[in-house]
């Protein structure tokens, strides 16, 4: 059993409750946890045994460009396109963060962590 971690992906997206936060945009950094069964890989030593990064990369990337108002919903769409596309994922993490959120007063984020 292996535990993949991508971290410190950064995307400017649209997601948000507030209609300016939809025609703005903002920051996100988004942490990924995803154990997986990785004897195949370890014996081959071959990208086709093991679970894809920039595969993980660019599912987490497409769910990103698809717009939410709320940080649970595009967790969870993240965590099902994931099981979907990856069936060899037995447990996965994700942790979205909204960068200086518009919540009135300083605050350096505001982050969400879904896992199942």
């Amino acid at each position: 059993m292996a535990t993949i971690h991508l971290e410190g992906m950064k995307f400017y997206a649209f997601h948000g409750h507030y209609p300016v936060e939809q025609e703005v945009g903002n920051e996100f950094i988004v942490d990924l946890k995803i154990e997986t069964n990785d004897n195949k890989a370890e014996a081959t030593d071959n990208l086709d045994d093991a679970l894809n990064y920039q595969l993980l990369y660019n599912t987490v990337k497409a769910e990103m460009n698809q717009v939410s108002h709320l940080l649970e919903h595009l967790a969870a769409r993240i965590l099902q396109t994931l099981k979907v596309k990856f069936p060899s994922i037995r447990h996965a993490e994700v942790k979205i963060s909204k960068i200086n959120p518009p919540m009135g007063g300083e605050i350096q984020k505001v982050s969400v962590i879904l896992s199942r």
